[in-house]
């Protein structure tokens, strides 16, 4: 009895009841027809993933796209130069002054073995050698009016040999350096100056000067240098290079601080004498593999590619919606404005469209980018740029098909009876036209946002869209340009491009899926 109460029913239900509209209606059937494509359904779950991953993994990831990693290594890097004196060293008596020429005039007096000269000045002076390489200077002064009545005065003391303190911030007097200086030209063991014995330890080119047995000062005719200007160079240690210098060793070693045994490397080029030696080095950590702490590894530039990825993906995602939002609003103005009105305002709008067309957007995009880079454009300026010249240039595809349907739906009886009412030109296209082509838009705009995506990438890849610290995903793909990246370090740029690849391919699912929903006999 139930079972034909319920089938009288059913025979009873009219056109209008509510049920069957619900049942009927044009939405429920196209999302019903769209949630039926597997296809689509990947598609939605993959792009979902990417905005999670997008938006909310880059908010709870603890590092930043441009966050530097850094980790320690151990490099052959410089420690010390040295090179052979070939010009003469002064030391100056207190209270005497040099000429400015006395450096050419003892160098002309020295090698000529004519001693006695005469500077710019018009002074005269004297040489006096004290051993090898080492000399006096005097100068001349007349005592009266016979030639003969010329008295000399000690100045200073010139040697191809330096003299240092071994001590910092020792100052080293001019007695005591002249009596060094000599005992070391002479190879004199000891000496003595103003009452205190010094001893002469002797080792290739050098010689330690010690003062109650500890060391005082070094003589060479080499100069040593530190690399880092906060290194003290020891006398032991300039001892123990020249002796390796003097015997054609390639590396010494020498007790560090805490007494272990370091080698140091020699390179002689031309009797410049580079050393070098292992040392703890704070470097970038670029193309870590991946590890515990970044999971995708890092990038040329030491930075997270799991960080970079994430923020990548919200400009990539960002820059396809808003493209293609602007691109929608352009071309359905135009195309509904030329698709209504017809005649004159059809073909000049027509014709600007064939002028956009022709347009070739690489070379814009080429011009465009040198004109930001001379300008040093910040990346968010170059964002909303590149946004704005890819929709200006995309809108005429959205703007022909707006214009084609609303050229055949214009002469239907709908806006027949919307002409007789008096409704507005405005709310005939906008409210009764262009509501007609929604769905057309919505497959058209779907489908779209993977091309805007690629193009992004694309611009990025070639250093016209993004720029660094800023990243997407074509950006993070230029580290390709290395031939040695794209063959040794694969994860550097295989995680971008299957985003790429994962968004652009779930795009076009989605495209398909409302395709199929709105016009399913496109798929017979």
């Amino acid at each position: 009895m139930g079972a034909e109460k319920e089938e009288l029913n059913r025979e009873e239900m009219h056109l209008d009841d509510a049920a069957r509209v619900k049942v009927l209606s044009p939405g429920m059937m196209v999302a019903k027809r769209f949630f039926r494509n597997r296809l689509a359904i990947v598609g939605m779950v993959i792009i979902i993933c990417m905005f999670l991953f997008s938006f909310l993994g880059g908010a709870l990831n603890p590092y930043s796209q441009s966050q530097v990693f850094y980790t320690t290594e151990v490099m052959l890097k410089d420690y010390a130069g040295a090179a052979e004196i070939d010009q003469y060293n002064f030391v100056t008596a207190e209270g005497e002054s040099l000429p400015k020429d006395i450096y050419s005039k003892t160098m002309i007096a020295a090698s000529t073995g004519k001693y006695d000269f005469t500077s710019r000045d018009g002074a005269d002076y004297r040489l006096e050698p004290l051993g090898e390489e080492t000399y006096l200077i005097y100068i001349l002064e007349k005592t009266g009016p016979k030639p003969k009545d010329i008295a000399e005065r000690e100045i200073a003391v010139a040697s191809l040999k330096s003299i240092t303190a071994d001590a910092a911030g020792e100052t080293l007097s001019y007695e005591f350096c002249k009596a060094a200086l000599t005992a070391v030209a002479e190879e004199a063991e000891s000496f003595s100056c103003d009452g205190v014995e010094y001893t002469s330890e002797f080792a290739g080119h050098g010689a330690m000067i010690k003062k109650d047995a500890s060391s005082y000062a070094f003589v060479s005719d080499m100069n040593f240098n530190a690399v880092n200007s906060g290194t003290k160079l020891s006398t032991a240690y300039k001892l123990a290079a020249l002796e390796a210098f003097d015997a054609g060793a390639e590396s010494f070693t020498y007790p560090d601080a805490d007494g272990s045994e370091v080698t140091y490397i020699i390179q002689n080029k031309n009797g410049q004498y580079l050393i070098r030696k292992n040392q703890e080095t704070k470097v970038i950590d670029d193309y870590a593999f991946p590890s515990k702490e970044h999971v995708f590894g890092t990038d040329g530039n030491g930075m997270d590619l799991l960080a970079r990825l994430m923020y990548g993906g919200r400009i990539s995602l960002l820059i396809g919606f808003v493209v293609i939002a602007i691109e929608v609003v352009i071309g359905t103005i135009v195309g509904g404005i030329a698709g209504f009105f017809g005649g004159a305002t059809d073909n000049l709008l027509m014709r600007l469209v064939d002028v956009i067309y022709c347009i070739p957007s690489l070379p814009l995009f080429l011009i465009l980018g040198s004109i930001m880079d001379y300008y040093q454009a910040p990346p968010t300026a170059r964002i909303y740029l590149l946004c704005v010249v890819m929709a200006v240039i995309g809108w005429v595809g959205i703007a022909r098909i707006v214009r084609g349907q609303i050229l055949s739906l214009r002469e239907q009886e709908f806006m027949i009876a919307t002409e007789a009412t008096g409704i507005s030109v405005r709310r005939r296209i906008f409210k009764h036209l262009v509501p007609n082509v929604i769905p057309q838009l919505i497959v058209f705009a779907s489908m779209g946002l993977g091309d805007v995506i690629l193009t992004e990438a694309t611009l990025s890849f070639l250093g016209l869209g993004i720029k660094y610290p800023a990243a997407s995903w074509g950006s993070i793909i230029n580290a390709v340009n290395d031939v040695n990246v794209m063959t040794n370090y694969v994860f550097v740029w295989l995680p971008a491009g299957m985003f790429i690849l994962l968004t652009v391919l779930a795009f076009n699912f989605i495209g398909d899926g409302l395709r199929d929903a709105f016009d399913p006999k496109m798929k017979r």
